[in-house]
């Protein structure tokens, strides 16, 4: 009987989900665009004036990572770059890439390619 082998959190590659728009500005920085849909949102925009679409902003560190998110590097590349980029202020690199990537995970932003 085979052993299943477990899987590395770190060789992952995230893929951003298309539904997604985003924009870069001058400085680099990247905003995403979220198109509030639905009935419950529509609800909300009549009600409580919520904006048909919502802007998440991403600081110089997450806009560099959103910019590195090609399908086809996987985290630890990922991180090489950040280090590269960001130098010893990036550290510790996986730790907070590991945490991160959770995060745009859990709202949606990207899924793991198998």
């Amino acid at each position: 009987m085979a052993k299943k082998q477990k899987e590395n959190y770190l060789e992952k590659i995230p893929v951003r989900k298309e539904k997604f728009r985003f924009t870069e500005s001058d400085d680099g920085l990247i905003t995403i665009e979220i198109d509030n849909k639905g009935f419950f949102n529509r609800l909300l925009q009549l009600i409580a004036k919520k904006p048909k679409v919502s802007y998440i902003h991403l600081d110089e560190n997450g806009s560099f990572v959103w910019k590195q998110i090609d399908g086809r590097r996987d985290i630890i590349e990922i991180g090489k770059l950040v280090e590269e980029h960001f130098g010893e202020k990036a550290n510790p690199v996986y730790e907070r890439l590991v945490k991160y990537f959770a995060m745009l995970q859990n709202a949606g932003f990207i899924e793991f390619k198998n």
